[in-house]
């Protein structure tokens, strides 16, 4: 793996997760203790690979600002900003300059993934392709890009989120592409992968190879798969070398207070310097940096953001709490609600059942 590189695109707003992305954009997200994109650079570094640029856009900046030369992960890391959104093949193209390998893996920012990436090149380069995919099955492969092959492994067609799919393999977000093909690309406007530059490869008579396995896989892109993420990582479910802590049934940071007669559980993280009141019930969820948990609240499968407070006795069920938002006492939060940063709640403001 000494002669691949790794581009991953992290130029995306997160949309789907605001109002986290407000202030950090997605894979810079607190995940499992450290930014989400340090579980995927570690992973990249296992592989053997040393080499990795950064396709940026949206908040840039805090890219470099973290990650620096890349020289504490064992890495050197080059970042590329696009000036506009130029989608998943235009974000390729635009870093092709930086690049001198002829084998390169391709990642979307926002998959947590479990994949041998070593395996997937070595299905690249014993196929001989062009481009090969990495596919996984999963139940319901409505909600995703399918991805049927033939025996030897050759990419058939590619059907986006289709309501009768005839296949489970969907296209998991990680790539090997022949450097002549990243230069094929057009440059200099908006290019789609899934839709665009694998279909004209098809069409073209090139080969592209899928990669199937039952790895683990989760697109990292909603709230509920960000909290259940986070706790798979903390649970040792999905693979990290980035875990700044060992693997169990909660991850504590430095300064993190928790009462002795607290329940956290479930993968939960509890920030620096947060704190978990007496009593209070934390299970499968994020707690960021300085967040304060009253007593006897109960978290279940949530984020609460920096220097958030949730007051006594509320209840914060599938909920996202933005940055400094404060959830007064016996508020009760549930399915899918979003609180902005810096907005108060009332003590028994929001509730779902009667009994104040």
């Amino acid at each position: 793996m000494h002669d691949v590189e790794a581009v991953v695109l992290v130029g995306g707003q997160g949309t789907r997760l605001r109002p986290l992305t407000l202030s950090a954009p997605k894979p810079m997200l607190p995940t499992a203790g450290v930014p989400f994109l340090a579980h995927l650079l570690s992973r990249i570094r296992a592989a053997g690979v040393r080499r990795v640029v950064l396709g940026t856009s949206y908040l840039a900046e805090t890219f470099e600002k973290h990650f620096g030369d890349g020289a504490a992960l064992g890495l050197d890391l080059t970042y590329v900003v696009e000036d506009e959104p130029l989608g998943t093949g235009g974000g390729i193209r635009n870093v092709a300059g930086h690049l001198t390998a002829d084998d390169v893996l391709v990642f979307n920012g926002d998959v947590l993934c479990g994949t041998d990436l070593r395996a997937v090149v070595a299905t690249h380069r014993d196929t001989q392709a062009d481009v090969t995919l990495h596919l996984v099955r999963v139940p319901d492969p409505r909600a995703y890009g399918c991805v049927p092959t033939d025996p030897d492994g050759r990419v058939l067609e590619f059907l986006e989120k289709t309501p009768d799919p005839p296949t489970d393999q969907i296209n998991a977000g990680c790539y090997v592409f022949r450097r002549a093909v990243i230069d094929a690309i057009p440059a200099g406007r908006a290019v789609s992968v899934e839709r665009e530059t694998f279909p004209g490869l098809l069409a073209a008579g090139s080969r592209i190879s899928g990669h199937v396995d039952d790895a683990y896989w989760r697109d990292m892109g909603t709230p509920a798969d960000l909290v259940q993420g986070s706790a798979d990582l903390v649970r040792g479910i999905a693979p990290s070398d980035a875990l700044p802590g060992p693997t169990g049934d909660a991850l504590r940071l430095a300064g993190a207070e928790v009462a002795a007669d607290a329940h956290v559980a479930g993968g939960t993280v509890v920030g620096v310097d947060a704190q978990v009141g007496t009593g209070a019930r934390v299970v499968g969820s994020m707690l960021f940096d300085g967040a304060v948990v009253g007593a006897g609240a109960t978290i279940e499968n949530s984020v609460v953001g920096a220097g958030a407070r949730v007051g006594a006795g509320a209840s914060v069920v599938d909920t996202v709490v933005g940055d400094r938002a404060v959830v007064g006492e016996a508020c009760e939060l549930r399915g899918g609600m979003r609180i902005w940063p810096d907005v108060v709640l009332p003590a028994g403001g929001v509730r779902f059942s009667p009994d104040v």
